[in-house]
C-alpha cells in the first residue's frame, strides 16, 4: 500500500513578509507557481472605426483638461 503524506505536506502554510502588508503562500507539491496574466484587449468602445484621418494621431494623443 502506497503511504499518503501527511496532511501537514498537503496544506500551504502562511508565511509573514518582512516590511509588507501582505502574506505569501509556500508553494505545494505539484502546484503551478506561475502567475495567470490576463491579455490586454483594447475595449469595443475604445477601438477605432473606420479609415484613419489626417488628425487622429493628434487627437487620440490630446488629454482633457483637469477641472
Amino acid at each position: 500500500m502506497a503511504e499518503e503524506p501527511d496532511e501537514d505536506e498537503q496544506r500551504q502554510k502562511v508565511v509573514r513578509v518582512p516590511g509588507s502588508r501582505r502574506a505569501r503562500l509556500t508553494p505545494v507539491r505539484g502546484s503551478d507557481t506561475a502567475p495567470e496574466v490576463p491579455e490586454r484587449r483594447q475595449s469595443p468602445a475604445s477601438a477605432p472605426k473606420g479609415p484613419k484621418g489626417p488628425n487622429d494621431e493628434r487627437m487620440l494623443g490630446d488629454v482633457p483638461p483637469h477641472y
